[in-house]
C-alpha cells in the first residue's frame, strides 16, 4: 500500500526558508506526477507546485520565483524548497502523488500533511 510521508515543516520568520520532503513508500512504480498542495484555515486546498516524472514543473502564480520543486524518481522523493517565505504561506502542506496506467486508471495518494507557519 502506498504511503506518503512529509517532513521539513516548522516555524520560520518572514523572509526565511524551509525545505519540505516527501517520501513515497510501498510502491516501486514511478509516479506520473508528484506535487505539493496547501490548505490554510478556512480556505480550500490549493496546488502549490507539481512535477512530472520527466521533470516538467508547474507552479502556482503566488509562489513562482520563490519555491522550487524537484524529485528523485529512483527514490520516489519529492522536495519543495521554499524561499522568501511570507505569512500568507502559512498552511498545512500536503504531498500528492498520481499514478496513471492501465492497471489502476488514475490513482491519487496523499500524505498526512506538515504544518508550515511563517511569522511576521
Amino acid at each position: 500500500q502506498v504511503q506518503l510521508r512529509e517532513s521539513g515543516g516548522g516555524l520560520v520568520q518572514a523572509g526565511g526558508s524551509l525545505r519540505l520532503s516527501c517520501v513515497a513508500s510501498g510502491s516501486t512504480i514511478t509516479f506520473n506526477t508528484m506535487g505539493w498542495y496547501r490548505q490554510a484555515p478556512g480556505k480550500q486546498r490549493e496546488l502549490v507546485a507539481s512535477i512530472r516524472s520527466g521533470s516538467s514543473a508547474n507552479y502556482a502564480d503566488v509562489v513562482k520565483g520563490r519555491f522550487t520543486i524537484s524529485r528523485d524518481n529512483a527514490k520516489n522523493i519529492v522536495y519543495l524548497q521554499m524561499n522568501s517565505l511570507k505569512p500568507d504561506d502559512s498552511a498545512v502542506y500536503y504531498c500528492n502523488a498520481v499514478r496513471q496506467d492501465a492497471y489502476v486508471g488514475t490513482a491519487n495518494y496523499w500524505g498526512q500533511g506538515t504544518q508550515v507557519t511563517v511569522s511576521s
